[in-house]
């Protein structure tokens, strides 16, 4: 029995219809679900792709696993079929969120041979028989915990995870601005980096049972198509979404990109880059290194609406794309 009375806790209403998977696995992050994974599996090799964030390697070095690279193609596709043996398996991840017919084809043609990364992608249901895992934090307000979908078990007994000493930047963002938490949430991310694998935290867990996930996938939706509206003919990279799609970003891709990404910056509209480390891993005059350079993540989530949908717009047509979009200028 859990104290009566006293001092309160944070308050966190719950929503009535819970978790989006309470049947899941509930882990402390992303990586964390693939190392479980890779231990319950017993695989000995991995394909990743080059085009992907470094934090995929951090299990596979932890349990001195071979690992080959395998390149994508100008719609994120694998460019060229692999062939696995029996102890080998391949890792994809669903892009953006927007690859989903794409990922039950994989399904189809790798079957035991497949791990989907869903960290971009947390509404995207798991397949059957397919191991899968997502990200909390890349999608809501937490500061760590994922969701793995398995069927194969690890005979290990894992603590609950603790978020509360990695919570700072969440709630420093309310209380003074998104410049002042950054420093913490590069913290929080270190933290991470240097975690173990762990039950999925309970403050975390509280959290996610809070979400209306309806209202998110429907404001992420109109949001995206919102800006696609008006960016779709100047997009290299234009994905039209149906009513099951729930995107994490709006994924911009067009010539010098960096350009843009520090004009969006200045005026206070922060989009990553996916990932530093690619150029790295596969020099700088691959087609991964150009998307890595030259793709916005522009933000779509559910703290945004129309309001915030067009100053984006505005912004892009502005820098550069008057001739182009002028005449869509809202």
């Amino acid at each position: 029995m859990e104290a009566i009375g006293g001092y309160f806790s944070l308050e966190l209403p719950l929503n009535a219809k819970g978790e989006l998977y309470p049947e899941a696995i509930k882990l402390n992050a992303g990586r964390f679900c693939l190392e479980y994974i890779l231990r319950a599996r017993q695989y000995k090799k991995i394909y990743l792709a080059y085009y992907t964030c470094d934090s995929v390697l951090q299990p596979i070095k932890k349990l001195g696993l071979e690992y080959e690279f395998y390149h994508i193609d100008e719609q994120l596709h694998i460019a060229s079929h692999i062939e696995l043996k029996q102890n080998e398996v391949l890792i994809y991840c669903n892009y953006y969120g927007l690859l989903d017919e794409y990922v039950e084809q994989l399904s189809k043609e790798y079957e035991n041979h497949l791990i989907i990364d869903n960290s971009q992608a947390f509404y995207s249901c798991p397949i059957p028989h397919i191991d899968t895992f997502n990200s909390c934090r890349k999608f809501f307000g937490v500061a760590d915990g994922a969701y793995l979908f398995t069927e194969k078990k690890l005979d290990i007994v894992l603590s609950y995870d603790h978020s509360i000493g990695r919570m700072k930047y969440l709630a420093e963002r309310i209380d003074r601005s998104a410049e002042e938490a950054f420093p913490a949430f590069h913290n929080n991310e270190d933290i991470i980096d240097h975690s173990n694998i762990s039950r999925m935290s309970k403050i975390t867990q509280r959290i996610m049972n809070t979400i209306d996930y309806d209202i998110v996938a429907k404001r992420r939706i109109q949001n995206y198509r919102m800006l696609d509206s008006v960016l779709r003919e100047t997009n290299s990279f234009h994905k039209k979404i149906n009513k099951n799609t729930v995107p994490m970003i709006y994924p911009y891709l067009i010539q010098d990109g960096d350009k843009l990404r520090k004009w969006l910056i200045e005026h206070k509209v922060y989009v990553a880059k996916y990932w530093s480390n690619v150029e790295t891993w596969v020099g700088k005059n691959s087609l991964e290194a150009s998307i890595a350079k030259d793709l916005i993540p522009l933000p779509i989530d559910q703290r945004y609406g129309e309001e915030e949908m067009r100053y984006i717009i505005n912004l892009i047509v502005k820098n550069r794309f008057t001739s182009t979009v002028g005449n869509r200028f809202i």
